[in-house]
């Protein structure tokens, strides 16, 4: 099966399809989606200056998943790497190479970008994306901590 990876920006006809991914990828980490949330992440999407860049894949020509990722400066390095924000594929296309051929896609834009790496965070119980990541990836020591500001 063909799976192409398309820029969002060319796939603005494609917005229900891509909000009912992105609400799929807000509700598997327990989440609630608003339209005030999926307006303003396509808007950003949309924006040619914003830092925030989308992908969405389609398996046999339907879409199957997606990806947002953005530069981040790395000041130990005096550099930018990749970030990626969101990965998911619809359940119907799980397991078919979807997730895989993003984070290709992902690692050749790093390259053209010149960065050097991408990071993202996943769930500790999110066995099956692990599974992958733990191919093409190395996991860190790192924890993550989240300070609330409000």
């Amino acid at each position: 099966m063909r799976i192409d990876i398309k820029g969002v920006e060319e796939c603005a006809d494609h917005r229900p399809e891509w909000e009912k991914l992105f609400t799929g990828y807000v509700n598997f980490y327990h989440r609630e989606m608003t339209p005030a949330i999926s307006n303003q992440v396509w808007d950003w999407l949309l924006d040619p200056g914003h830092e925030l860049q989308g992908v969405m894949a389609f398996a046999g020509g339907q879409p199957a998943g997606l990806a947002h990722y953005r530069a981040m400066p790395r000041p130990m390095a005096g550099s930018y790497i990749g970030f990626l924000d969101d990965l998911f594929v619809d359940p119907v296309w799980r397991g078919r190479q979807v997730a895989r051929h993003l984070l290709d896609h992902l690692a050749q834009t790093a390259r053209s970008k010149g960065w050097e790496s991408v990071r993202w965070l996943t769930g500790d119980d999110n066995y099956a994306a692990r599974s992958l990541y733990d191919q093409v990836a190395r996991k860190t020591m790192f924890n993550l901590y989240e300070m609330k500001t409000g």
